[in-house]
């Protein structure tokens, strides 16, 4: 196979990684749920992409019959548990089994606190942590008896830094990273490992949209981040990938923070070349 014809993503792993394997992925229409969605089809597996709104479903759905990948989408508001499980029906009916699980459907935009309302608090919750929650409990039910299977979940470094404006999410993306770790102690001994990703900021449509509108917000923001960029994708995409494949058959439990280093430079107290000059103690002072 031309690799040059694969996702970039998809072209660090051999062809056949996921050959035969079944993927659903939550949000897989847009973003990096999209980027995902695209490089596991080019890899071999067989994936149902699923999104509130068939209108996210058209640009998978349109690559994957023009390059001969196994895909199929499907309508559901992870919200609604109902909903979750005639999604899941609907892939054990289609395709007998679900080996891999991308929870990757989110909300978010920026808001201070104190206007936060609680509708805008309970449909991030609702689509982050509640979503998270029935799609795991629903997929691993499954997976849990037919031998195993593998999970990822989206979260944010905020989800342990905090950070001011995304009260719902960071507390949202907190939840799911206890999730996670829960999950994953509960059952690695039947075959079920669960990870998740910790992404910086890059780009997609609705990141830009809500977090950085402003060009002069994204040029702070890069300051910030001691590689100097924000992150691709394609990027993020591939370290997914990572933690879906059998190469990573021993991890569980874990998050992997793909910041470019933003986290380490998180309120720090001195700049790159600073140079603090001690000041003498008072006896010393006075000698």
């Amino acid at each position: 196979m031309d690799s040059s014809n694969l996702p970039q993503p998809a072209r660090a792993f051999a062809p056949d990684t996921f050959k035969d394997q079944v993927a659903l992925i939550t949000g897989g229409g847009t973003g990096l749920g999209l980027e995902i969605s695209r490089s596991l089809a080019a890899l071999g597996a067989k994936v149902t992409i699923a999104s509130r709104s068939t209108e996210h479903h058209g640009e998978f759905l349109n690559e994957a019959r023009e390059r001969g990948w196994s895909a199929d989408a499907v309508t559901c508001d992870v919200r609604e548990p109902d909903q979750v499980q005639r999604m899941t029906d609907s892939v054990l009916d289609q395709h007998g089994k679900i080996d891999i699980l991308v929870n990757n459907a989110a909300g978010n935009f920026v808001c201070p606190s104190e206007r936060l309302s609680a509708r805008a608090w309970r449909a991030v919750l609702g689509i982050v942590l509640d979503g998270t929650f029935y799609c795991s409990r629903d997929v691993g039910k499954h997976m849990l008896k037919s031998g195993g299977g593998t999970m990822l979940n989206v979260v944010a470094t905020y989800a342990w830094t905090g950070m001011p404006g995304v009260a719902h999410s960071a507390s949202a993306k907190a939840g799911v990273l206890a999730l996670t770790k829960t999950l994953a102690a509960e059952w690695a001994d039947r075959g079920v490992r669960v990870n998740c990703v910790a992404p910086g900021p890059f780009h997609t449509d609705g990141a830009s949209a809500n977090l950085w509108p402003d060009p002069k917000v994204e040029e702070r923001i890069k300051s910030r981040i001691p590689l100097g960029r924000f992150a691709t994708r394609e990027e993020v995409a591939t370290h997914c990938l990572y933690l879906l494949a059998p190469v990573s058959a021993y991890i569980t439990g874990e998050c992997l923070v793909i910041d470019g280093g933003m986290t380490l430079a998180a309120g720090r107290m001195f700049e790159v070349g600073d140079r603090v000059a001690r000041k003498p103690r008072a006896k010393e002072a006075g000698q």
